[in-house]
């Protein structure tokens, strides 16, 4: 089981759980952030510091963005398991159903 960041991230990239990673396994995309599923240990200290309540435990993320948790493990398919975002830096790509949204929050 691993974390994952839904739709309300998309154009907010707040950044707040990065710094509150301890493993470095959230990773800056174009429009939004995603959490790396193989390197997220699962200790929820992401979930609490999101300020649009963005991200959630796999099994509760709200079925309305349930393709959010597929676009977190797709977002990874070319970049791999790198072991650490801080080395990765921003990626500047993003993935279905994220690429297709209109501008969030205007």
């Amino acid at each position: 089981m691993t974390y994952v960041i839904a739709e309300p991230c998309v154009d907010v990239l707040d950044k707040g759980c990065i710094e509150e990673c301890p493993v470095d396994c959230i990773y800056e995309g174009g429009r939004m952030l995603y959490i790396h599923p193989d390197e997220c240990v699962d200790c929820g200290a992401c979930e609490p510091v999101c300020p649009v309540e963005a991200i959630y435990y796999e099994d509760d993320v709200p079925e309305e963005w349930a393709a959010y948790t597929q676009a977190n493990v797709d977002f990874f398919e070319d970049l791999g398991s790198p072991g650490g975002a801080a080395k990765v830096g921003k990626v500047n790509k993003d993935v279905e159903p994220i690429a297709s949204l209109p501008p969030q929050g205007e």
